[in-house]
């Protein structure tokens, strides 16, 4: 998979999704080096049918939009000219706000999230804002209804908020079935992107990508950042044509 996840960075929350800044640094440097990185309105063009970019190509996007970004990540983002694509939780955005209920193992301090100044900060330095639903619940839980409400509502507020178009979803903890795809497609998003434990049939409604974790060296991004996305029936469709003859030489006797 070579659209990499990231959530956040920074240096004392020791979970899992707070990548350290010197590790976030160093990622940045070398994918600076030795990858071509492209804005993720050009990855989903160059995706193959199987999920992957082109070779030494990647993107990089965080999810939840954790306010550290904002001192940890960003000044390196720029630094090294990272296209990058944040994707945020709206109704953190909203007067009413929303606290950061949905990290299972949270620090002893409250998470938070970045303010709109952060964010209009952010994308006219470059940095691209996408949607992360409305409310980051889990959105194969909810009724199709409630969840392309959720959908909707997340994309018409952001792009009221950052004046221009929002038409990527990531979903929350990347979880998504049928009925999910489906309600994207319907809330007016054109891709939508996941982060499969397992491999996964991929699609512009299932766009793989794979998360990068605190301890994360600069080996394993250079093995996250190439290796190929094949999911189980396409995997078993290619064993099926290594051992079956040509039409023309019948069965094997």
């Amino acid at each position: 998979m070579t659209i990499l996840c990231y959530h956040s960075v920074e240096p004392k929350w020791v979970s899992p999704l707070a990548s350290t800044p010197g590790e976030f640094e160093s990622h940045c440097a070398w994918l600076a080096r030795r990858r071509t990185l492209l804005p993720l309105d050009v990855a989903v063009q160059r995706l193959d049918p199987s999920g992957r970019l082109p070779r030494r190509c990647a993107a990089v996007t965080l999810d939840d939009g954790f306010e550290p970004i904002y001192e940890h990540a960003f000044p390196v983002i720029k630094r090294y000219g990272i296209p990058t694509t944040v994707f945020v939780v709206a109704q953190t955005l909203t007067a009413e706000g929303q606290d950061v209920d949905w990290v299972r193992a949270p620090p002893p301090w409250p998470l938070r999230t970045l303010n709109l100044g952060q964010i209009l900060e952010m994308q006219d330095a470059g940095v691209d804002f996408q949607s992360h639903s409305w409310a980051h619940r889990d959105l194969p839980h909810l009724d199709p209804d409630a969840c392309l409400a959720d959908l909707r509502r997340s994309r018409e507020l952001l792009e009221d908020l950052l004046k221009r178009r929002v038409p990527f979803l990531a979903y929350p903890r990347g979880r998504h079935d049928d009925d999910v795809r489906k309600a994207a497609a319907r809330a007016g998003y054109s891709h939508a992107f996941a982060l499969p434990e397992e491999p996964e049939e991929p699609g512009a409604y299932a766009v793989p990508r794979v998360g990068v974790h605190r301890g994360n060296s600069v080996r394993t991004v250079r093995v996250k950042s190439a290796r190929a996305y094949l999911p189980v029936r396409t995997r078993v469709r290619r064993l099926k044509r290594q051992v079956q003859p040509p039409a023309s030489q019948g069965a094997p006797r």
